[in-house]
């Protein structure tokens, strides 16, 4: 089998990957500037997680503190082996943003303990959940299937919020191929997942 190797578009991002990987490595030694590297790096990004959850621009602001703070103290936990520096850094921000979110005072008035029981349970059934995981490992399967570059655009575009403008800078392609490499790697996906 011939070995698989990143598009020279996608070497900027791992690139990028590898850059992350070592600003975390340095806050974890109590580096101040690879502190300041990652926030100018991925602030944007981590704010619009927190904004997306709180949908409120103030709190989303507060949040974004907090996940620093969280960060410069817990940089030493990241483990590369496990996840990927944004997908880590993306977390804390989603988590701390649903904290905020929770502990925020409930808005309108509350209603009374019997009314619970007309409420109908919105979790997911067993037979839903499992489900859910079947169409999980369909979707990784389809995933492997696609070439480097869409598989890597369509998981930041989707798993990560990257917007498709900021994809077409990362890799330094045009707006309009960067949408047709996304547009066709769907459209495989969608082929083989309904297949």
């Amino acid at each position: 089998m011939p070995e698989i190797r990143p598009s020279p578009d996608l070497q900027d991002d791992l690139q990028d990957i590898r850059g992350l990987d070592s600003l975390l490595r340095d806050i974890a030694s109590g580096s101040r500037n690879a502190f300041e590297s990652l926030y100018r790096a991925t602030s944007s990004r981590l704010f619009g997680i927190c904004l997306r959850v709180l949908g409120d621009r103030a709190e989303a602001e507060d949040v974004v503190q907090e996940v620093y703070t969280t960060i410069w103290h817990k940089a030493h936990q990241f483990d590369a082996e496990r996840a990927s520096a944004m997908a880590w850094l993306s977390m804390i921000a989603r988590n701390r943003a649903i904290d905020r979110l929770r502990a925020a005072p409930a808005r309108g008035t509350l209603a009374p303990m019997e009314w619970a029981d007309d409420v109908p349970d919105a979790g997911a059934t067993p037979l839903q959940s499992a489900m859910s995981d079947d169409d999980r490992s369909r979707l990784e399967a389809c995933m492997r299937q696609l070439d480097a570059r869409r598989q890597a655009l369509i998981r930041a575009a989707f798993f990560e919020g990257s917007t498709y403008e900021e994809l077409a800078n990362r890799i330094s392609s045009p707006l309009g191929s960067v949408k047709s490499w996304i547009r066709r790697g769907l459209l495989q996906l969608r082929g083989c997942l309904e297949a």
